[in-house]
């Protein structure tokens, strides 16, 4: 026994001579050290990019995917929830403009963005390190630019949903202090945010060897985006022109062509977000963000689950045409528009299982049916949308599906994950160049030069008119303005279409509420929208219909420009007893 202790005592003390034996790596986790090289750096980089998709911080990845679905969506008057009643009412509240700070969607996009950030803050730490020693000065820089790309884009993700935010860079940011990125949200950080992009356009290569990574083009026109939202048009007009001009960049000929797999990566996309299928993993990667906005029925793509994200009878009025025009008026804010006063012919409150014929000599832009299930209408390649059994509740979400994320019947395996049809390797365009030729359009109309604008929106129109349609029984009629249009009916005329020209060529893009807010006519726009939703509908035939009663009383006021900080992430910034995070007026 004594000679046991002995030679525990002995062990004990061979050990006290070196503290190694106490220092233990964590298990299943790359130290600082181990990613200190050029394999480490651009594994760090590529775990930044995999968040673009808005999937993989913890959260349900609705609340944070690319498309803005529910904050940029079924907020604004393209599209209404879906589903049914009772279905993820969090969505529900932020449908109907009743905004509490403790909506848990509200604090799964505040997690993503943030979770996103320190993503690229700590790429940017590791690669300035002196550590890294087998990456030369322009490898390094490249890095920290494409660091600083995602970076912007996550601010400004933040920005445009919360305006006060607080902007955390490298040397804000110590991972191993949670006290470091508890700082003030009150100071603007669009310069912040311009300064990030800004480096990136020149610091990165005009055209990558791998797709999905930003490029000077995507940084100079994200830049020009950023500079859009503070109405700096002439500056903005200058980085688009550019774009514009020296990109390479140029419109396909379809419209479609940009939603659809085979797309992926086309002559017009600037930036797009990245998706796979059957790669290996469990199918997360494929738009997982989004996969509850899909037809209610194992006929349709998907094949069953979920029925979200329906568009409007707004946006579905808003594509019809009058000698192949928008029927729109001369207020900048919609205010005299006329498309919504009588509805588009539809399947509302008649059942599949009842005779139906749609009227379809209304004339209509083309590009309703790439973006819109309707029924009697060709939907891809599965045949005309049979109505109310691809929807979950006809009666409280409405009769039209979207589609411009849906894949063809065709296409199915090779676009869809094996475990979820509803897992697609289709992109999200998130720059293209239709923005670019959009937004100088807009930049030309408050300038005044209404004739550039007009030039610029009929290049769009055009396309919509020459490219190949969805289903010749249609009655489709798009015509671009005639020349000298905008100069005679003036600048507030001119710039209501550009407005309705960027909503008709991106709806359900997850764009609408941030550019009404970004315009000034939120308020208006919307309010105007819900007296017309919530009550009955009229078709040209004299035929009365329900649409949403349950937006009846519901009100868009001035605080609902912004939505409101989680209430959890304003406790857990206190700091010396205090929250640095304040809460946006109104909540």
């Amino acid at each position: 026994m004594k000679k046991i202790l002995i030679i525990i005592v002995l062990i004990g003390f061979s050990f006290s001579c070196s503290d190694d034996f106490f220092d233990v790596k964590p298990q299943g986790r790359a130290s600082i050290e181990q990613l200190s090289n050029k394999n480490g750096v651009n594994a760090l980089l590529i775990g930044a990019y995999s968040l673009m998709d808005g999937v993989g911080s913890g959260n349900t990845g609705r609340t944070s995917t690319i498309s803005n679905y529910v904050f940029g969506g079924i907020s604004s008057d393209d599209a209404v929830k879906g589903t049914d009643a009772g279905d993820q009412p969090e969505q529900s509240f932020i449908e109907q403009y009743n905004w509490l700070a403790d909506n848990t969607y509200f604090l799964g996009k505040w997690w993503h963005h943030y979770d996103a950030v320190a993503r690229a803050n700590e790429v940017i730490q590791i690669v300035s390190s002196a550590a890294v020693k087998d990456m030369t000065d322009a490898e390094k820089t490249q890095v920290i630019a494409e660091a600083r790309f995602l970076r912007g884009h996550n601010h400004f993700e933040a920005k445009k949903v919360w305006n006060n935010v607080p902007y955390i860079d490298e040397k804000i940011y110590v991972a191993a202090d949670p006290n470091s990125t508890k700082i003030p949200n009150t100071t603007d950080i669009w310069a912040n945010i311009e300064a990030d992009f800004d480096f990136a356009a020149k610091n990165l290569p005009a055209v990558q060897s791998q797709k999905g990574r930003a490029t000077q083009w995507a940084a100079k026109t994200y830049l020009a985006k950023t500079l859009l939202f503070q109405k700096k048009w002439a500056a903005a007009k200058t980085l688009l022109e550019d774009v514009y001009k020296n990109s390479g960049k140029k419109l396909v000929a379809n419209y479609h062509d940009n939603y659809r797999t085979a797309g992926n990566n086309n002559t017009e996309s600037i930036f797009e977000v990245q998706f796979s299928v059957n790669d290996g993993t469990n199918g997360n990667n494929g738009n997982a963000g989004d996969n509850l906005n899909w037809p209610y029925s194992s006929t349709a793509p998907g094949r069953g689950c979920c029925g979200f994200y329906q568009p409007s009878h707004n946006l579905v009025n808003a594509f019809k045409t009058e000698n192949g025009l928008p029927m729109i008026g001369d207020a900048v804010d919609g205010s005299l528009d006329t498309y919504n006063k009588v509805d588009l012919p539809n399947d509302q409150g008649i059942t599949a299982a009842t005779a139906f014929t749609l009227d379809k000599t209304v004339p209509v832009d083309p590009r309703l049916d790439w973006t819109v299930g309707r029924r009697g209408v060709n939907f891809l390649d599965w045949g005309p949308m049979p109505g109310s059994t691809w929807i979950r509740d006809q009666v409280y979400a409405g009769p039209f599906t979207g589609k411009k994320w849906m894949y063809y019947a065709g296409e199915e395996g090779s676009t869809t994950h094996s475990t979820s049809r509803r897992n697609v390797n289709n992109n999200f365009r998130l720059l293209k160049l239709s923005h670019v030729i959009l937004w100088l359009a807009e930049c030309e109309a408050e300038l005044g030069n209404l004739a550039a604008a007009e030039t610029y929106v009929n290049l769009i129109r055009n396309r919509a008119k020459t490219g190949s349609v969805q289903d010749a029984s249609v009655t489709y009629v798009v015509e671009p303005y005639p020349a000298g249009t905008f100069a005679a009916k003036g600048a507030n005329y001119a710039k209501n279409a550009v407005h309705m020209e960027q909503r008709l060529e991106f709806a359900m893009e997850g764009h609408r509420f941030f550019d009404l807010v970004r315009w000034g006519i939120a308020e208006k726009v919307l309010n105007k929208y819900i007296a017309e939703e919530s009550v009955q509908g009229t078709e040209p035939s004299g035929r009365k219909f329900g649409k949403r009663g349950y937006m009846a009383g519901k009100t868009f006021t001035a605080k609902n420009n912004y939505y409101p900080l989680p209430q959890d992430e304003i406790l857990n910034s206190q700091k010396d007893g205090k929250p640095t995070l304040v809460q946006n007026p109104g909540y």
